[in-house]
């Protein structure tokens, strides 16, 4: 029978590992990457617009969006079009 005992150095390096790890899944470029979709509230916040302005994007096409019951969902891409440049 052949014993290992695993230390709390073993543990820490472990877990410092699996915390880089991580890090590199969730960052691509230096970028944390984000939401794919996102509610209205957080668009309003990362455009800094009122919500009369969001529903004008809407409205005009300026902006896509997806109706799900009650919620309205943006594409994080579309988003960062908008910001770019605009929508075509």
């Amino acid at each position: 029978m052949n014993v290992e005992l695993i230390t709390k150095e073993d543990l820490r390096e472990l877990e410092n590992k699996l915390l880089t790890e991580i890090k590199k899944i969730v960052q691509v470029d230096g970028e944390t990457v984000s939401k794919k979709w996102l509610k209205s509230n957080e668009v309003r916040k990362l455009l800094k617009i009122s919500p009369g302005t969001l529903q004008n994007l809407r409205i005009n096409g300026t902006l896509r969006f997806t109706r799900i019951g009650s919620i309205i969902y943006y594409k994080q891409e579309d988003i960062n079009r908008l910001l770019e440049g605009g929508l075509r």
